[in-house]
């Protein structure tokens, strides 16, 4: 089964866990983390998710975020066909980056895409024709019935 984890799913394990649904969350993106290691899962990346990453300003977090992206079985590339299904989900409502970020899983074709934003992840769950399910990260370990 192949997924898509956005930046802000890959960063959820190094948020402040002091509220339940944080630590929640962050527990259930290590889940998928393990199970990707463990290679009952394909953890998918992106050009977009690679980008967002580099951006990240403090140092700590983006090497951990670097080291995960190791585990990637394979990176979706930047493509014309990319950019013109992001431009459709822009005009739908998704900021540029989660637009990029969502056209990358949908154009690949991997079984969920992963996020913990959720007006991106209520936006996303509405859209028609995509080739992936939109999941939180809790709602992905339900589906995987762990």
């Amino acid at each position: 089964m192949r997924i898509y984890l956005d930046c802000c799913s890959l960063q959820r394990p190094f948020d402040d866990k002091s509220q339940p649904r944080i630590a929640v969350e962050a527990e259930a993106v290590l889940v998928i983390l393990a199970l990707c290691e463990s290679n009952h899962l394909q953890f998918i990346s992106s050009d977009a998710l690679l980008f967002e990453i580099n951006r990240i300003p403090d140092q700590e977090r983006k090497d951990d975020a670097l080291a995960i992206m190791k585990i990637a079985m394979e990176t979706v590339g930047l493509t014309t066909k990319i950019e013109s299904l992001a431009r459709r989900f822009g005009a739908l409502g998704l900021k540029p980056l989660d637009a990029l970020h969502l056209a990358s899983a949908s154009a690949s074709k991997v079984d969920y895409f992963c996020t913990c934003d959720d007006k991106f992840l209520k936006k996303a769950k509405s859209f028609d024709g995509l080739n992936t399910k939109v999941v939180s990260p809790t709602e992905l370990v339900m589906e995987l019935e762990i």
